[in-house]
């Protein structure tokens, strides 16, 4: 059952009604550009203003959540083309800000996914947000529709069901013919599922449509402009906002970015995978080398990979694994882990998503050069390497029941599934991919196999569903405000060139690059969060060709001020912790991105 304003509210947490500031007229035509200046941009379409406009605006009856927060439900339309038909309901989180004399409005969140929750980013807000922020803005997450708080999207009528269709999916990626057959086999099933059972919502959880809600949203809070931040995915939500709603701007930016035409796949590129579209693997790959080139060039004392070549480590133990799995026994509990060839390349993906992760991927490296070779080591470092990597085999084990496939309901693959099979197009048949994602490794080794699957489930002939209102372009709107695209250098999961490519496109932005490492810019050093705080309270852009680095730079000791790694807590933590007090140390923010590999070796 959907979690309900009633049902929350009866866990003895009283109503709050917003005073909100005051609403600009639906479909009001822009004077100003959010900070002043004159408007000049493009108009909202009148068919997708008639849609938004038509649904009154929520009152948001917020009541007391988490300590530090305030939450609410609303419920909003399944379709806009029916403001008055079936509704789905929608959760909202929101942390004030510290200043309301001097508050700006609100500032709406999402760290990505697809399929992340914008409630939980914005009740981690004071581990992350800078000071200027927590104090100028109310942080306002939402959960997607099909996400998280919000009203749950169910592909399968029961865990059991589910669990039987998911039966292919427990590897990384498949590498062997017999695990591909059973990879095919369980994408098809699952998209069949979510074609039938999963709806109608699974017709109703295109990007257009949480942008839609995140518009009627902000009228709801009182502001008369958006104010947004995403990242990852989160940044073709805040390029389909700009573009759908170009005269309602105050200020987008998009860290991490995705190239909105590369992930819906137009004219003949529908029929390609979108990773081919994407090149996420690409960017893996170039950031992968040049850790490896920078291992070489700082030592064996700095590297344990340099006494040799380091990219020939790592394409030794990548071929021990493709022949033969290696299992590895605990030897304080006696379990055992069998760790794949997918398993390697899914760990050294996570590694890196972090700044930190190049330490994770020659330290797992050695230890496997040890462990598929133990003539080559002696007994004490055969023992330790065997005791790093069952400890962080049980630690992956850990967090991955944590969030199995078992009871209750986990829809997480479905939330993903459910927003990118609908939003974009795919090849036709699951029974290509293996073809196709060979290809993509040819061209980006490792990772090109592992972020080709990802999207299996979204063959066209066994993903029926679709969103009739679905937004497929165009992304050359000018908005009313510049739009901040800021884009890493070495970024795993969006490549480089989408920051690139999506400035191209938008007339009214600025390109923000970042030679950091790890996924998206914020946080990682003072230059690009400074950048973008900047943009959000004051509306002054960096200088055209602006270059961050980051703090963390691979085998050199951390600038002074590096924030740590991720905020990964849940909700419940964070409600248990105080918040780091003004001056204090931030973190990286949560970012999520569709992480495919989930093997013996991944700790995310």
């Amino acid at each position: 059952m959907p979690r309900t304003t009633r049902s929350l509210a009866a866990a003895g947490i009283a109503g709050i009604v917003l005073a909100g500031t005051a609403v600009a007229p639906a479909g009001a035509a822009p004077t100003t550009a959010g900070f002043g200046r004159p408007a000049t941009s493009d108009r909202t379409d009148p068919v997708e203003a008639r849609r938004v406009d038509s649904v009154p605006t929520p009152k948001l009856d917020w009541y007391a959540c988490y300590g530090t927060a305030e939450c609410a439900t609303v419920q909003l339309p399944l379709d806009y083309d029916k403001p008055k038909g079936a509704t789905t309901e929608v959760a909202v989180l929101r942390v004030k800000a510290r200043d309301q004399k001097n508050r700006i409005g609100s500032l709406f969140v999402n760290p990505g996914g697809p399929g992340g929750s914008g409630t939980d980013l914005a009740l981690a807000a004071p581990y992350f947000l800078g000071d200027d922020l927590l104090d100028r803005f109310d942080i306002v997450g939402v959960d997607p529709r099909g996400v998280a708080a919000s009203e749950n999207v169910r592909c399968f009528p029961s865990v059991k069901e589910q669990t039987k269709a998911y039966a292919g999916l427990n590897v990384a990626f498949p590498w062997t013919k017999a695990e591909e057959q059973a990879y095919v086999a369980s994408s098809k099933a699952i998209g069949k599922a979510c074609s039938s059972t999963g709806k109608p919502l699974t017709g109703a959880m295109s990007t257009a449509e949480v942008a839609r809600d995140m518009e009627v949203l902000r009228r709801a809070v009182g502001d008369q402009k958006l104010s947004y931040l995403g990242f990852s995915y989160g940044t073709a939500l805040g390029q389909y906002y700009a573009n759908m709603f170009p005269d309602r701007v105050r200020a987008v930016v998009v860290d991490g970015v995705l190239n909105p035409n590369a992930w819906v796949g137009q004219g003949k590129a529908r029929n390609q995978l979108q990773e081919t579209r994407l090149a996420s693997a690409d960017g893996a790959y170039a950031a992968l080398r040049e850790i490896l080139k920078r291992c070489a060039s700082a030592g064996p004392q700095a590297c344990p990979l340099a006494t040799g070549d380091p990219v020939a480590a790592v394409e030794t133990v990548a071929k021990r694994l493709r022949k033969k799995p290696l299992v590895i026994e605990d030897p304080d509990t006696g379990e055992t882990y069998p760790v794949s060839y997918a398993d390697y390349v899914g760990a050294m993906l996570s590694g890196l998503y972090s700044p930190y992760g190049y330490s994770d991927i020659v330290g797992i490296t050695a230890d496997l050069l040890v462990l598929t070779d133990p003539a080559t080591a002696t007994a004490a470092r055969r023992a330790q390497a065997r005791t790093a990597l069952a400890h962080r085999a049980a630690t992956a084990a850990t967090q991955q029941a944590r969030r199995g496939y078992d009871f209750p309901y986990n829809n997480s693959l479905e939330t993903f599934l459910g927003v990118d099979c609908t939003d974009a197009y795919h090849p036709k048949d699951a029974g290509s991919w293996p073809a196709l994602a060979a290809k993509e490794d040819a061209r980006a080794p490792y990772f090109g196999r592992l972020w080709a699957w990802a999207t299996s489930p979204c063959a066209r002939n066994t993903w029926t569903v679709r969103d009739s209102d679905a937004y497929t372009g165009s992304f050359d709107k000018r908005t009313s405000a510049p739009v901040l695209v800021v884009g890493n250098y070495w970024d795993p999961a969006t490549n480089y060139q989408g920051a690139v490519t999506s400035a191209a496109l938008l007339p009214n932005s600025r390109l923000l690059s970042s030679d950091n490492w790890g996924h998206t810019a914020y946080g990682t050093s003072a230059c690009a969060t400074g950048a973008i705080e900047a943009y959000l309270i004051k509306g002054t852009l960096p200088a055209k060709g602006k270059v961050c680095v980051g703090d963390v730079q691979p085998f050199a000791e951390p600038a002074a001020g590096a924030a740590g790694d991720r905020v990964t807590v849940t909700k419940d933590d964070l409600a248990r912790r105080a918040a780091p007090a003004r001056g204090e140390q931030k973190r990286l923010p949560p970012v999520v991105a569709p992480l495919p590999a989930v093997g013996t070796l991944t700790v995310r």
